[in-house]
């Protein structure tokens, strides 16, 4: 199997030598695919109807946001025109992220391939400079199908995406499927508990699982807590699917445990499972790990001392736009397939070439699916170079702002409070503006090592230094913060908002939410509190 799997990197490594040398010098990389998108603007009804004929024009097209073209595309899918772009729209993909209203972004055959480029891409680095893989059995996320996707106008058109796989082409996937841990029907199941299930038992039995590959760590974390908390029925259902030792781990986890000689016998949890054990092949988690997802991505590595947790790009359903290479120690631009443009804090707007190190920017994108100046909304941070390309890291969102009565929290104030409160092992942070019964933050949290009313103490005081919370607080406009500590947290939350037709498993943790908590939830997050207590 290794050689297969050298012999794949041999197949893909086309695209890794172009793409570095597009690295060597993106403001070349950059023009070239400005004027391959402008192609396409230019022979279609956006591009007449914005006057653009040449690459002088560009000005004229506006940036925009999703709300801006929604029109647009609606026509599109009812008339199934081509109005953005002269190529045609293979099928429309709805976004599953965890703010806002849920977007239809078309996809064409040339943005398809921009994904199966990042792919190939990283999949080349990994052979080449990350971990030896023997096996290359990986699982890519699957979501529960929990809610039922509201009427749409052409059913035939839309697609969505059931894996991380689906971005592929299909010669591409054909491979990669080889070596797939696929559950059959998994991403049919609409039972929360159902599909946990039987994730757990599929992921129980790959004991030569090398590779996982999901969004949110958190996903991660409610599996293994639910393989914790079932460990011994799942042992009995799966007694001949998997070896003695195997169940051994889940029935007499003790027997497997590492103690440090630091540690007391009263600190050990003896039914706590050997994770790094029980999957002793793996080699690579993938996984969001920067901005809100950071604590969790460090939870994860914490569980597996000796695997690789690798932070993903920057991608989004609109577009791939960053891509983790190991030479680089971060992630690069995939400036030969997306043209990138940088709104600063001035207004000032800036190519790849023109950023300044250390500097935070808005990105602006444009792709080959009929997206065009694109503010998708995510920040990054110009952290150093790799060759002569900027490498991007993601430090949040734009209007992470939370503001009841006034008080204008931001997450980055927000997320450097959580840093100094005495909450180590937490894994799930996200603090929540409530407004019943009267105005106020909530905590939640899904593990603590102190009393709550301690760390609600805290980060009150923390808190205050914003003169504009002191200030609503004084004026009795917000009551003190309280904290909410259970383990089933994430998973309560999760499943509130793919009810609301979101994705599980790659909804964003929010170290600050910026709209009220819904009454319905908050009740069944305090019944979860007063159960765990």
């Amino acid at each position: 199997m290794r050689l297969i799997i050298q012999l794949f990197g041999k197949l893909i490594e086309s695209a890794s030598r172009d793409f570095y040398q597009a690295l060597e010098n993106p403001e070349s990389a950059q023009q070239k695919v400005r004027k391959e998108i402008l192609k396409n603007l230019i022979k279609s009804d956006y591009g007449r109807y914005l006057r653009v004929k040449t690459i002088e024009d560009w000005h004229r097209i506006p940036i925009v946001e999703y709300h801006n073209i929604e029109n647009w595309i609606h026509t599109q899918q009812q008339d199934k025109t081509y109005l953005l772009t002269s190529e045609k729209i293979v099928f429309y993909e709805k976004t599953s992220g965890s703010r806002g209203a849920a977007k239809f972004i078309p996809y064409t055959n040339s943005l398809r391939r921009s994904f199966n480029q990042m792919f190939c891409i990283w999949t080349h680095d990994l052979i080449k400079y990350g971990p030896k893989f023997t096996t290359g059995k990986l699982y890519f996320c699957i979501s529960p199908q929990l809610a039922e996707n509201k009427p749409f106008p052409k059913p035939s058109a839309c697609k969505s995406l059931k894996d991380d796989s689906e971005y592929l082409d299909g010669w591409l996937k054909w491979v990669m499927s080889q070596f797939l841990v696929f559950p059959s029907g998994l991403n049919k199941i609409s039972d929360a508990e159902k599909f946990k299930h039987q994730l757990a038992q599929s992921l129980l039995i790959s004991e030569n699982l090398e590779i996982i590959s999901i969004w949110s760590p958190t996903f991660l974390k409610v599996i293994l807590d639910y393989i914790q908390n079932n460990r011994k029925q799942l042992a009995l259902e799966l007694a001949t699917k998997m070896s003695a030792k195997r169940r051994l781990m889940l029935l007499q986890p003790h027997l497997f445990q590492q103690v440090s000689i630091n540690q007391k016998l009263s600190q050990i949890n003896r039914d706590k499972i050997a994770w790094n054990l029980l999957w002793s092949e793996l080699k690579l988690i993938s996984c969001w790990d920067s901005a809100n997802a950071a604590d969790g991505a460090d939870f994860l590595r914490s569980l597996f001392p000796n695997v690789l947790v690798q932070g993903k790009g920057l991608l989004a359903t609109e577009a791939p736009m960053t891509i983790p290479l190991i030479p680089a120690k971060g992630c690069v631009p995939l400036l030969n397939e997306v043209f990138f443009e940088f709104l600063d804090e001035s207004g000032f707007i800036y190519q790849l070439h023109e950023l300044k190190q250390g500097k935070i920017y808005e990105i602006i994108i444009s792709q080959k699916g009929g997206l065009y100046r694109y503010r998708i909304g995510d920040r990054v941070c110009f952290t150093h170079s790799y060759l002569n390309t900027p490498c991007l890291e993601f430090v949040g969102r734009q209007k992470e702002v939370s503001d009841l009565v006034g008080e204008k929290l931001h997450s980055e104030f927000v997320r450097e409070i959580l840093e100094t409160l005495p909450l180590e092992g937490t894994c799930f942070k996200s603090l929540v503006p409530v407004k019943y019964p009267k105005e106020h933050y909530i905590l939640l949290i899904d593990t603590a090592k102190i009393n709550p009313a301690k760390i609600a103490l805290q980060l009150e005081e923390s808190l205050q230094k914003s003169s504009d919370y002191h200030r609503a607080r004084l004026l009795e406009q917000l009551q003190p913060v309280q904290v909410l500590v259970s383990a089933k947290i994430p998973q309560i939350i999760s499943l509130y908002k793919t009810n609301s037709g979101k994705k599980w498993g790659d909804l964003q943790q929010d170290i600050l939410a910026t709209q009220p908590i819904e009454k319905e939830l908050l009740i069944e997050l305090e019944q979860a509190c007063l159960v765990n207590n």
